[in-house]
């Protein structure tokens, strides 16, 4: 199991907003373009920041 086989610790409102959406692990949030997590409740600025950097680390990116 790696890194991307689960969520970011992001604090638990975004988890939960996150995994309500179907986001369950940091392999899904590829591609997903930045409006769309934003707009997730309990998804903020720096739980986009943690996913952004979480995703860089293995060379891949939001939306």
């Amino acid at each position: 199991m790696s890194d991307l086989d689960h969520l970011p610790a992001v604090g638990g409102p975004a988890t939960r907003g996150l995994s309500a959406a179907g986001y369950t692990c940091l392999r899904d949030l590829a591609g997903v373009p930045r409006a769309d997590l934003a707009a997730l409740h309990g998804v903020g600025p720096k739980a986009i920041s943690i996913i952004e950097s979480a995703l860089e680390a293995h060379g891949l990116a939001l939306g």
